[in-house]
């Protein structure tokens, strides 16, 4: 089904894939007639022509990208524009889409989450941008049907960034990364690794685009085989995959791990640009004659099954047949698995599920960028026509990810077949995916066609004692299931017919509801703020050297950012940064944020020249231990801080605030043995936090414990290799610490302090 290549590997003639040997370069000249160095055949993938036609510095080792578009949602849009705003922001320089669909509802704090969304009009009024009201699209569909452009590349504050089907390489970041382009400076990164994805057959009926995702990542997350790569979707099966099919299967590439991804464009595609209006956008995209590729995945598409991503982690994969055949021993896997990601928190078993030997589910979703395109949700309606979903506890909810693919289903009839059995149709929104809608009920078990299934995702409160579960399926299992009353079905057991139902796009529907500014900025336009919507605090420059105490100590395998600071109803806090920080780690460690308050007190009061010791005194024997080895060591060169420690912190979304919120709370180091995502070590950075690497293995340290780090302002500067710390016990314990990589900008953003601070002093 899906094949892994141990190293890299040549793709001949678009078609033919030759391993990596001493022997390959031969074989590819037996194939070709041409002499071809592995570097040059880099040189031929569409990753590497795109990134070199946005590449600002001449040096394609070490890349300054510059990207066309950027877009960012709800909960994202106000701390970007707040940090740019005091960064010195006079104009969006490239075209900024500010979407509504996370806190669309309205229906948490009062009025807040309407106030940032007036905020965001009156920001694409004064500053130049285009403004999509709520419901009327999701952000990806937005951007699929309205920004992306064959070759062209696009930078989002979500995670799921990802419109490589079209031809766009589009990335996923932290709020900072958007700032920096709206500042007219650059995204640097090191040359990536571009990792082949060779498509070959076509899928079985009944098989759907997250089926094939979830395969994918089944096998390629837990050994990082594509982590911080470009995923490029090669060969003759991508042509057997609609437009609609390979953007469900590119839109998940972000759970990989990956940096990006990109396909070979075909008449599909034109198809696609035609449908919207936006022909001259295509573009046609293909590797050369001859690509090296640094890895290789090879997948038979005719033999993907219907998957499920079983609680906590779309990682967690089998197919349905699978589950339905080996019930008790995967549920009792599962239920171990959960015991480490809860941290036995609360009573967790999945048994009560299975009923007469059959898994019975609660709940169905299909929504969002993930689930809720036109191809989905019309074979979901083939597949509960003339069925009903019952009277009892199964509930199933659709959200069409926009207004146009909506209006296409009223009047193709889809809309009305699924609101038949039972099923209730929603408006564009991706609450579902982070825990904002349809929060099933304690202990239920969801079934759901989008993003993410981590811990809380779907809305409950562990530390309230409430946890759900959901699983990640495709919109065909998902209608089978249904079409069943809530008995665990795969599509491919669905014997009748699943049509191909022609998308007609209302162009409307946008240009009679959507603000576009046309790029013209209007600086007469006054901002309209709401109570809720503070601006950053003040954060100071790196000291000489530090004082860390660790607050909170991680020691799950991964750790989401969803649990460095929850989704759901505290997203509606993320234009007020001190108020969002009180959540932080709230559902992972309820005790960080008053140990937290308590170092950054110390500090406060350093900052304004009074005894930090004084403050907090369990300070004081630390500072007199640490004055024996360094004498010069005082309140003036040393600053006070806090730090947690996790094994491999965040993995998922690519919201800023699980770093900055840490920052306004005192925090100024992560320490772990690697980071999950780039976009997460780059949150750190931008905030002016320490990515500090220890080696996996044993801590030299503990919970509560303080290290002192000395000279790391000077380590910083110098580009050290090496960093020696010290736990303060009854004496100075040594150990040794890592930066990893850092550009010459990320060591002046860490050295004044964060990004504001970089781009305003």
């Amino acid at each position: 089904m899906i094949k892994l290549y141990d190293g890299g590997a040549y793709l001949v003639n678009r078609t033919e894939i030759i391993p990596d040997s001493a022997e390959a370069l031969a074989a590819v000249k037996s194939k070709t007639g041409k002499d071809i160095a592995q570097q040059e055949a880099a040189k031929q993938t569409i990753a590497y022509g795109i990134l070199e036609e946005h590449n600002t510095s001449g040096n394609m080792e070490k890349l300054r990208i510059k990207f066309d578009k950027l877009t960012s949602h709800d909960i994202t849009f106000v701390g970007i524009i707040q940090t740019a705003r005091a960064s010195g922001l006079e104009k969006f320089p490239i075209p900024y889409v500010l979407t509504n669909c996370h806190n669309s509802l309205c229906a948490v704090g009062g009025t807040i989450n309407e106030d940032d969304h007036m905020f965001g009009l009156t920001c694409a009024k004064k500053y130049g941008g285009v403004y999509v009201p709520p419901h009327q699209a999701v952000i990806h569909q937005f951007a699929r049907e309205m920004l992306a452009g064959g070759g062209k590349m696009i930078l989002g504050s979500d995670s799921h960034t990802r419109y490589g089907a079209l031809g766009t390489m589009a990335m996923g970041e932290g709020g900072p990364e958007l700032v920096k382009q709206l500042l007219c400076q650059t995204y640097d990164i090191n040359m990536p690794g571009v990792v082949g994805v060779y498509l070959k057959g076509e899928p079985v009926k009944g098989v759907g685009p997250q089926d094939v995702a979830l395969a994918i990542i089944g096998a390629v997350f837990g050994n990082g085989y594509v982590k911080n790569k470009v995923m490029e979707f090669v060969g003759p099966g991508v042509s057997s995959l609609s437009a609609d099919f390979r953007i469900g299967i590119d839109v998940m590439t972000t759970e990989t791990t990956c940096l990006s991804s990109i396909w070979r464009t075909d008449d599909e595609i034109k198809d696609f640009y035609d449908i919207h209006g936006r022909s001259g956008e295509y573009k046609e995209l293909n590797p050369g004659e001859v690509a090296y590729y640094d890895g290789m995945i090879e997948i038979d598409l005719s033999a993907i099954r219907p998957m499920i991503a079983m609680p906590f982690h779309p990682s967690n994969t089998y197919t349905i047949e699978e589950l339905n055949a080996n019930l008790s021993d995967i549920l009792h896997d599962v239920e171990k698995r959960a015991a480490v990601s809860l941290d036995n928190a609360v009573p967790y078993s999945l048994q009560d599920k299975v009923v007469n030997g059959k898994f019975m589910v609660d709940q169905g979703i299909i929504a969002g960028c993930a689930g809720g395109g036109f191809e989905n949700i019309c074979a979901a309606a083939d597949i509960l026509k003339g069925k009903y979903i019952g009277a009892d506890g199964f509930t199933l909810s659709v959200y069409p990810a926009s207004m146009p693919v909506y209006m296409e289903l009223i009047k193709n009839g889809c809309a009305a077949t699924i609101m038949e059995t039972g099923a209730v149709m929603k408006t564009a929104f991706c609450g579902p995916c982070f825990g904002a809608g349809d929060t099933p009920a304690n202990n239920a078990f969801s079934i759901r066609h989008s993003t993410r299934n981590f811990p809380n995702r779907e809305g409950s409160k562990l530390q309230n004692g409430q946890i759900s579960s959901v699983a990640l399926m495709d919109a065909r299992s998902i209608a089978a299931t249904a079409a069943n009353k809530g008995q665990l079905t795969a599509a491919t057991d669905f014997d009748g017919e699943i049509g191909k139902y022609k998308y007609h796009y209302d162009a409307n529907i946008y240009a009679n509801r959507v603000f576009d500014s046309k790029g013209v900025a209007d600086p007469s336009v006054e901002i309209q703020f709401g109570p809720n919507i503070k601006d950053w605090p003040s954060m100071v420059a790196l000291t000489d050297n530090l004082v860390l105490k660790v607050v909170s100590e991680i020691h799950d395998p991964v750790t989401t950012t969803d649990e460095l600071i929850p989704s759901g109803e505290t997203s509606s806090y993320r234009s007020n940064p001190l108020g969002l920080a009180e959540f932080t780690l709230s559902r992972k460690d309820p005790q960080y944020v008053g140990r937290a308050k308590e170092v950054q007190a110390a500090e406060k009061a350093r900052e304004a020249s009074q005894n930090p010791c004084e403050t907090l005194a369990e300070l004081a024997p630390v500072m007199e231990k640490i004055q024996k080895k360094f004498a010069d060591a005082n309140a003036e060169n040393v600053g006070i801080g806090s730090t947690i420690f996790a094994v491999k912190p965040g993995d998922g979304s690519a919201r800023e605030q699980a770093a900055s919120c840490q920052k306004v709370l005192g925090g100024w180091a992560n320490i772990a043995n690697e980071y999950a995502t780039k976009r997460y070590r780059s949150n750190l950075i931008n905030w002016g936090m320490l990515p500090f690497i220890i080696p996996e293995g044993e801590l030299p340290f503990e919970n509560l414990d303080y290290i002192f780090i000395p000279d790391i302002k000077k380590a910083v500067e110098e580009k050290w290799d090496e960093i020696k710390a010290y736990v303060v016990k009854d004496e100075l314990v040594e150990f040794t610490m890592t930066l990893g990589g850092l550009t010459d900008e990320e060591r002046e953003i860490i050295l004044k302090g964060c990004l504001i601070n970089y781009n305003r002093i």
